[in-house]
């Protein structure tokens, strides 16, 4: 009997850990979707807290962009901050392969867990990703990798869960990491 079992258990705990793997696999496939329910444009931005936000626009973007874009992001508390026309055409923002960053001030948040971009214009506008570092937070990035559509809030919500990082902004690898006392937690039970 004792044969079996010790046979069987890394069957097991292989499967566990496979499926563990997979349900966390689903999540990073995650895409920006306009955020109907948001309007960040009545937003006043009082406070005192500063962060610092890097864009960087995909290769495959437009050359350059003519486009107004705005930021809004925030916690699961309702602090929000929002910068409108964070464009500048006459430097070139948002240039195709460029990093642009920005200093914005707003009211102080916990751990930022949505952001939405804003773009009017004609032209079009891929970014790559949104980073923002805060105050009360960990730096988070958000993967857009996706075009803009114009006249609509574009982004991620993950506000669910109060005081958590989205899951989609962990890296693989730590997921990975955390497979492995996901099957040990169940060969104990």
């Amino acid at each position: 009997m004792m044969k079996a079992v010790s046979f069987l258990l890394p069957l097991l705990l292989l499967h566990s850990a496979s499926i563990f793997i997979f349900s966390q696999a689903q999540s990073i496939v995650l895409q920006p979707q306009v955020l109907k329910s948001k309007d960040f444009t009545n937003i006043q931005n009082v406070g005192s807290c500063s962060f610092t936000v890097v864009i960087k626009t995909s290769c495959s973007s437009v050359s350059f962009t003519r486009d107004q874009i705005s930021l809004a992001f925030g916690d699961a508390y309702g602090n929000q901050v929002y910068a409108p026309r964070i464009d500048d055409p006459s430097t070139r923002t948002f240039e195709r392969c460029s990093t642009d960053t920005f200093q914005i001030t707003g009211p102080c948040t916990y751990q930022v867990c949505h952001v939405a971009l804003y773009r009017s214009g004609m032209d079009g506008w891929k970014p790559e990703s949104v980073k923002i570092y805060g105050y009360n937070s960990s730096p988070v990035t958000f993967y857009y990798n996706a075009f803009v559509p114009s006249g609509v809030w574009f982004g991620f919500d993950y506000c669910g869960r109060a005081g958590q990082s989205p899951p989609l902004l962990r890296s693989s690898g730590k997921w990975f990491l955390g497979a492995i006392p996901g099957f040990l937690l169940n060969a104990m039970v």
